[in-house]
């Protein structure tokens, strides 16, 4: 069923925060049954990334368990972020300072 609302809900509904070929969307309400999968927006505009909760307050238990694999060396290589990136990809630029690591250029 989660996986279902992901690929459906989250292609509907929801908020647009990053640029993609598509119109998926962020659906706030399902981040944590999803574990971190409903940050859609950003799945699709950078789909390496282990983390699509990259904004402030948004949830991602995904890549909380991937940063813990990495911290026990069970995991390597591991695609994280670059919030100047994911700058370049806001539908909004105003929310840059939202992105965590964000800093601003000086």
């Amino acid at each position: 069923l989660v996986t279902w609302s992901i690929n459906s809900v989250c292609h509907i509904w929801g908020k647009r925060t990053f640029k993609s070929r598509d119109k998926s969307t962020n659906v706030w309400w399902l981040a944590i049954p999803s574990f971190g999968e409903s940050w859609h927006s950003l799945h699709h505009a950078e789909p390496t990334s282990a983390r699509h909760g990259v904004l402030k307050g948004q949830i991602d238990l995904s890549a909380v368990f991937i940063r813990t694999l990495e911290f026990l060396h069970l995991a390597n290589d591991v695609r994280w972020p670059k919030p100047e990136r994911l700058e370049r990809k806001l539908v909004d630029s105003s929310m840059a300072p939202r992105i965590r690591g964000y800093k601003k250029a000086a």
